[in-house]
């Protein structure tokens, strides 16, 4: 997911910029290997409470390459499976693993958390370009259906994210080791807003004319706040980073780095969803600005992973997936 957001907010970029979509295009084929991948050596493999949180990758996945399908590729119907696929894996992670994690009374709460809880809101942004090819009479609900998970990740998230913030006042960041897990409050945040301007889209042609108006009015009223704090974690996340790299410690390498990745990569198609819905040069920029960084941090993971020797598993949850 971490790599098939890249191919995926390149194409959500205001503007147009000569092969940029080629070359997204390519990274949606890696992305898609990587999947193919992820998926063979999840099968089979004990579930371990520590990294519990992880399950939800997957998910994540599955639903992130799909969408990268509805842009790439003539297959609408390949995307609708991945989505399926991944939206119901997605209800399994986000009832079962907080349930495994509560179970535990020395669980430390970290960004990891957030992780299962996310993917029904990845099927909300993903899930509105579907309703397009969905037969007509059956749009209504499947578009609900995507207001519905919005709610479920969001009300969770929220939970999960100040219960992250008390820890944080009261504890620290914790681990070198789990600090990276702090960039995973922006996936939440930034792909909420993208599900808000995506269904708003999905509404025009589904809702009375009413209602889809209130669609756009409460895409760009959620939108711009929710945008905003975000924008307030990452420069926090980024200076905490900033500061455990430079202690006494470093900042180990583990496959927790690519939580560097789609969680900002959500920022980038929420800032680039604002910016078409209100023609803002600031959101353009900010969008353009976003991505670079997005690209930047995934060709350092990227490096690290799949160049170097790669480090042995710890206990540590990998953030967001590859």
């Amino acid at each position: 997911m971490g790599t098939g957001i890249v191919a995926n907010a390149a194409v959500a970029l205001p503007g147009h910029v000569p092969g940029l979509r080629a070359a997204a295009a390519v990274v949606w084929v890696l992305a898609s290997a990587l999947l193919v991948r992820a998926v063979a050596g999840a099968v089979g493999r004990r579930i371990d409470p520590a990294t519990a949180p992880v399950l939800g990758a997957l998910p994540m996945a599955a639903m992130t390459v799909g969408a990268g399908t509805l842009l790439f590729t003539p297959l609408p119907a390949v995307a609708l499976a991945l989505w399926l696929t991944g939206t119901v894996l997605g209800l399994v992670t986000a009832v079962a693993v907080p349930l495994l994690l509560t179970a535990r009374r020395d669980a430390v709460v970290t960004g990891a958390w957030l992780m299962p809880v996310v993917p029904p809101m990845v099927s909300a942004a993903t899930g509105a370009p579907l309703i397009a090819h969905l037969p007509a009479a059956v749009r209504p609900d499947a578009l609900l259906c995507c207001y519905a998970l919005f709610g479920v990740s969001l009300f969770a998230a929220v939970a999960i994210i100040a219960q992250l913030w008390g820890r944080l006042l009261h504890h620290g960041p914790g681990e070198p080791a789990t600090v990276p897990t702090l960039w995973i409050v922006l996936g939440p945040l930034g792909q909420s807003v993208t599900a808000a301007h995506a269904l708003a889209g999905a509404a025009r042609d589904v809702l009375a004319p009413e209602y889809a108006r209130g669609t756009e009015v409460f895409a760009l009223l959620y939108g711009v706040p929710t945008l905003g704090f975000a924008l307030l974690w990452l420069a926090f996340a980024a200076a905490v980073t900033l500061r455990t790299a430079r202690g006494d410690g470093g900042l180990p390498f583990t496959p927790a780095w690519w939580a560097f990745t789609f969680p900002v990569g959500t920022c980038v198609t929420g800032a680039a969803g604002l910016a078409v819905q209100t023609g803002s040069p600031m959101l353009e920029t900010l969008a353009v600005a976003l991505y670079v960084l997005l690209v930047a941090a995934w060709g350092t993971v990227a490096a690290r992973t799949f160049v170097r020797r790669r480090p042995r598993l710890s206990a540590v949850p990998s953030a967001t997936g590859r």
